[in-house]
């Protein structure tokens, strides 16, 4: 028994050393509030770790693969970040972001999101 506590010990320090140098999304305001039909918004993200977004690139990808920055601003808590979306025409539409955290690891993640006519 003392072995199997020792192997799953080691195993808990590996995976949460792991976690730590990654910033990953914990939360998107796209999942409780959707984005306005031909009105510039905001999308909140909150992130396990701080980020460096001066290091850090967000872009707004739109149908036939076209991609074009977006602002990210960092929010009032750490770890938040605020995407500037311009006004967006009805469609599917995603969020790519190569997120840094602040101890320099690079983290990718590609949310998704629709844009609805409420018609």
């Amino acid at each position: 028994m003392t072995v199997f506590k020792s192997v799953l010990l080691v195993l808990t320090l590996i995976t949460a050393n792991a976690a730590f140098g990654h910033a990953v999304v914990t939360h998107n305001s796209l999942k409780l509030k959707p984005v306005p039909v031909n009105l510039a918004s905001e999308v909140e993200l909150s992130f396990n770790s701080k980020v460096e977004l001066d290091l850090s690139e967000v872009f707004l990808v739109s149908a036939g693969d076209k991609m074009q920055t977006i602002t990210a601003t960092p929010g009032e808590k750490p770890g938040q970040v605020l995407l500037h979306l311009p006004a967006l025409e009805p469609g599917e539409y995603a969020i790519k972001l190569k997120i840094f955290a602040a101890d320099g690891h690079l983290s990718e993640d590609l949310l998704r999101f629709f844009v609805k006519s409420t018609k």
